[in-house]
C-alpha cells in the first residue's frame, strides 16, 4: 500500500469507519441504559461513571471488529 500510494486513503477510510462505528454504538448504548441528559442534572458522577463504561466497551468492540480483525 505504501509502494502504490493507497495507504493514507485506506487509513482515512478505517478511521471513518471507526469514528462512526463508535458513535452509534455509544448513542445506542446510552438509549438502552437509561443514561440521559436528566441523570447527568441530577447526579453527575454516576453519569461520568456510566459514560466512562459505555464509551469504554465501545471501543473495545470497535477495536475488534474493525481495527484488530
Amino acid at each position: 500500500m505504501i509502494m502504490n500510494g493507497t495507504l493514507w486513503n485506506h487509513l482515512t477510510e478505517v478511521d471513518e469507519q471507526a469514528t462512526d462505528m463508535f458513535s452509534r454504538l455509544v448513542e445506542q448504548m446510552k438509549v438502552n441504559e437509561g443514561v440521559t441528559e436528566q441523570l447527568k442534572a441530577d447526579d453527575q458522577m454516576d453519569w461520568v461513571s456510566l459514560m466512562n463504561n459505555i464509551e469504554s466497551r465501545a471501543r473495545e468492540i470497535v477495536n475488534n471488529d474493525l481495527i484488530y480483525c
